[in-house]
């Protein structure tokens, strides 16, 4: 009982030392308003080949300056944990112009 005590808790830290990986560009002035665009991309073999393609240009939707933010959020975690088995993990990336 005492080691599937201490699993758990090893298990639960090493959750908890997961962080939220994020990667912000700055495109011409970087973004002017509070118009938020987000999509998620996909990739197998934990991240060697994308299966989605993501446009972050039209996600801007033609607009000349605009911050684009690439990052594994909590649920993209929580979703990776239920797709890992069979090695398919999500990414946000958000577009704010």
């Amino acid at each position: 009982m005492k080691k599937i005590i201490a699993l758990i808790l090893i298990g639960l830290m090493v959750f908890g030392l997961i962080g939220c990986y994020t990667t912000t560009h700055v495109v011409g002035k970087g973004a002017q308003g509070n118009t938020v665009v987000t999509a998620r991309q996909w990739y197998a073999l934990y991240g060697l080949i994308p299966l989605n393609q993501v446009d972050s240009q039209k996600m801007a939707g033609g607009a000349k300056d605009y911050t684009i933010t690439t990052q594994f959020t909590f649920i993209d975690y929580v979703i990776g944990a239920i797709t890992g088995m069979i090695t398919v993990q999500p990414m946000t990336i958000t577009v704010t112009k």
